[in-house]
């Protein structure tokens, strides 16, 4: 079998995307999904197909049972699916976590950042970028879990990634949304997942918040938080916006056509960017009078201020995040050598562990 898009995971992520896929196709795609939940596997077949035709587009949904932790597995679904573009969407840490309480790692997440779970989110998505390298070089590969930072952990590991999908695409479409009809120009933004929190909050609670920067056109606006002042997202992951955001992008790409808008974290950078496809090359696309090494830094900072960077083969904690690891005695506390990831996730999960059983303080 040949797809043009493996999307790998049956979460609520993975199954907007395919369900978007399937309802906004205008040129013939044919999309694996591919996870080990079998009923939420038959329904997205179903559920995807039956939208083919309700829209009338030329979109084929087929799935594949497979369990993504297995050694191998990933290796195997490439081997079955043969993929141009493969979409991870598959992690054993959920998002719904920045949205729960009442434990002390819920407390860890909530004042040490999403970071916290890199590790997890991660797991899943490097194995299958060392599998892309061994099975299928040439295929497009866009990680949809925490990609402003895990992309760059692939990247450090040395491994091809595109980008990601949701983050800075979230706010860039909101902020679209909001602007509809403008003739000034298309609207370009730099945002850091960091920058999503206050857009949770009420207007009024944001003005202490960092924003993202955003131009429409080449001229950047002054007041972000006044302009979008009625914008604002729900407490849990925005999956109805983040889900579809990377949609136009894989169609494009399936097609090969030229196409302009945001994504995080391309090819590993920090952060998320306005970015373009055309004449077959996927790149930045910034708005004159900011370079890249202007926009990275800007992105950067966030986690350098609280959060996780990587360099030098090295993962390294920061800020809140640094000092309620080493407050826990984690052995990790100070960082670890991405070469390890895999031992490190095992010490991670069981912080994780006992962390959720304790009560938040």
């Amino acid at each position: 079998m040949s797809v043009d898009i493996l999307i790998t995971g049956t979460g609520m992520f993975a199954g907007r995307m395919a369900l978007d896929i399937a309802a906004t196709a205008q040129h013939p795609v044919k999309v694996m999904v591919a996870g080990r939940n079998t009923d939420r596997l038959d329904w997205l077949r179903t559920a995807g197909n039956a939208r083919a035709a309700m829209f009338g587009t030329p979109a084929k949904i087929v799935t594949h049972e497979i369990d993504l932790m297995e050694e191998g597995a990933s290796e195997r679904i490439l081997d079955i699916a043969q993929p141009r573009i493969v979409v991870q969407a598959a992690s054993i840490q959920t998002s719904s976590v920045i949205a729960q309480k009442g434990s002390k790692w819920t407390d860890l997440v909530s004042r040490g950042g999403l970071s916290a779970t890199a590790v997890f989110q991660a797991i899943i998505s490097s194995r299958m970028a060392r599998a892309i390298e061994a099975t299928c070089p040439g295929a497009h590969y866009i990680n949809c879990s925490f990609p402003d930072v895990v992309n760059g952990m692939i990247s450090e590991m040395g491994y091809d990634v595109l980008c990601g999908t949701g983050n800075v695409a979230i706010l860039s479409n909101v902020f679209e949304g909001a602007i509809s009809g403008s003739d000034k120009g298309r609207l370009r933004v730099l945002a850091h997942y960091q920058n999503l929190a206050p857009w949770r909050q009420p207007a009024d609670r944001r003005a202490d918040a960092v924003p993202p920067r955003v131009f429409v056109g080449d001229k950047e606006v002054e007041d972000v938080f006044a302009t979008f002042r009625d914008t604002r997202l729900t407490p849990e992951p925005a999956i109805e916006i983040s889900g579809a955001s990377g949609v136009t992008l894989m169609l494009a790409l399936a097609a090969n056509q030229t196409w302009y808008g945001h994504a995080p974290a391309p090819h590993g950078r920090p952060g998320g960017y306005p970015v373009k496809f055309e004449d077959g090359v996927f790149g930045l696309d910034l708005p004159t009078g900011v370079d890249e090494a202007a926009a990275v830094a800007w992105n950067d900072a966030f986690e350098r201020r609280n959060g996780m960077t990587v360099g030098q083969g090295r993962a390294q904690f920061h800020g809140t995040l640094h000092e309620m690891l080493s407050n826990e005695g984690f052995v990790h506390a100070d960082g670890f050598a991405l070469c390890d990831l895999e031992e490190v996730h095992h010490d991670f999960a069981a912080l994780r562990d006992r962390l959720s059983a304790q009560g938040s303080t």
